[in-house]
């Protein structure tokens, strides 16, 4: 089986050392970032092409965060990778004690298309790193960023230290997985997708990242600067057509200041996109038609109080605002992951927290306020996986926070030093002189219950 020999390839490669020193490593990430940064345009073009991504999206969701997160792990590489010196407990004394990190050995990272190029490049960031080889399998449904993805990677890597294997993830994913043992297993995608992942790593005890999704709540207090909210919801919902894991999903609003609310985001939805959105600069396109028709079901939900309009043969669907919509609708017990925007309303608290406790442990949370002591309780009440409060989404830029999900929205995180970890095993090391070798130690024990009692405790 071909698909088997050239992994065989990438394990020989790896057996061998090639890849654990630090100036194999920087080297390498020095040279996906030069390379990256001559494809710009070609990036450009095909994240047009895919999702009508405009080139300053472009940047500000993809290619910057990747060169951001880029430099950040050329700059740290050396300390991420120095052995750390810890403490000794007292009956070990005088050992010393050290934590070594290694390689985990060959990684399988399995891209999205909403994000084709971040969401691909990220985690591989991490992966190099922390010294593995790496075996990519980018989303084929974002086809023209896929082709340029595959013109980076193969002029920074052979084949034997990063393996791009495009094609219908259905067929290339089990025929790897079921054939071949990784040491991690890294996903972006569906609940459902991730299931089926989870089960065949299962088989042969590979750990597994899950980047999953969810419904994401989104608080509006009735103390909130109601303005302020609403530009960063619009901003934030409708980017990239709502195909993004950390979107708001719904908006739980207290009901005093509902009318408001809604009648703020319809400002900024003409505010940034223009009165005819499907000329706008700013606003792309869905996917693919099988996206388009699963999105379109939620336009017959509820009550469209601003937008609706679409147009298949450009695969356009506007942003919308849905009420009077109930928690037994799909699109209240789907991911929505496009752009309509549920309003929900509350009376109380308790009545809030019953209704995402419908989805429990969403991806991200938003939670809008200017009380402190209110905000304190909300993140205590609410398990999540990462978050804003005053905020939407940009959490997940921020370098220096841990993202991922928990439950149905995933397990593990990365970005930053959190992705370099995620690819280590953690090595420990205890060095034990042999001029110290008490007989307190050593058989027979009888008598010693109350010595070992004050040093073990």
């Amino acid at each position: 089986m071909e698909i088997i020999k050239l992994l065989d390839a990438v394990r020989q490669y790896f057996d061998e050392g090639n890849t654990s020193s630090y100036d194999f490593r920087k080297t390498k990430l020095l040279l996906l970032k030069k390379i990256i940064l001559t494809q710009e345009q070609q990036l450009y073009a095909a994240l047009y092409t895919d999702l009508k991504k405009s080139p300053e999206e472009c940047w500000a969701t993809e290619i910057g965060l990747v060169i951001a997160e880029l430099n950040v792990a050329i700059n740290n590489l050396h300390c991420w990778m120095a052995p750390k010196r810890v403490k000794t407990n007292m009956i070990n004394l005088p050992s010393s004690s050290k934590i070594l990190t290694e390689p985990l050995g060959v990684a399988l990272i399995i891209g999205a298309w909403n994000y084709p190029f971040y969401l691909l490049i990220n985690p591989l960031i991490g992966a190099i790193a922390a010294g593995n080889c790496v075996v990519l399998k980018p989303s084929e449904f974002a086809a023209a960023t896929a082709d340029v993805m595959k013109n980076i990677i193969e002029a920074c890597f052979t084949p034997n230290h990063v393996l791009y294997m495009p094609g219908d993830g259905a067929v290339v994913v089990p025929a790897m997985m079921n054939n071949f043992t990784f040491d991690h297993v890294f996903y972006t995608g569906s609940t459902a997708v991730g299931k089926i992942i989870y089960t065949m790593a299962a088989q042969r005890l590979v750990p597994v990242t899950l980047e999953l999704g969810g419904k994401s709540p989104c608080v509006v207090e009735c103390d909130a600067n109601i303005q302020v909210a609403a530009k960063r919801i619009v901003v934030t919902k409708f980017n990239n057509c709502g195909q993004i894991c950390v979107a708001p999903d719904y908006i739980l609003v207290h009901h005093s200041c509902k009318d408001a609310l809604v009648a703020a985001l319809k400002k900024y939805i003409v505010q940034f996109f223009g009165t005819d959105v499907q000329t706008s600069y700013s606003y792309g396109k869905i996917i693919n038609e099988k996206q388009f028709n699963r999105i379109q079901q939620y336009l017959l939900q509820g009550k469209i109080v601003h937008g609706g309009n679409i147009n298949r043969d450009t695969l356009y669907i506007e942003p919308t605002i849905i009420e009077a919509v109930t928690m037994q609708m799909p699109i209240m017990q789907e991911e929505i992951f496009g752009p309509i925007l549920p309003i929900l309303i509350y009376h109380t608290k308790d009545e809030a927290l019953k209704i995402i406790a419908k989805n429990k442990n969403p991806l991200s949370f938003y939670l809008f306020t200017n009380n402190t002591k209110n905000e304190k309780q909300w993140l205590k009440d609410v398990a999540f996986g990462g978050g804003c409060i005053n905020n939407a989404s940009w959490h997940l830029t921020n370098h220096h926070l841990p993202f991922g999900g928990r439950g149905l929205s995933g397990t593990g995180s990365y970005h930053g030093k959190f992705s370099f970890d995620i690819f280590s095993h953690k090595k420990a090391v205890m060095k034990t002189p042999t001029w110290f070798n008490p007989a307190i130690k050593f058989p027979p024990f009888n008598g010693r219950l109350k010595l070992f009692k004050w040093l073990i405790r």
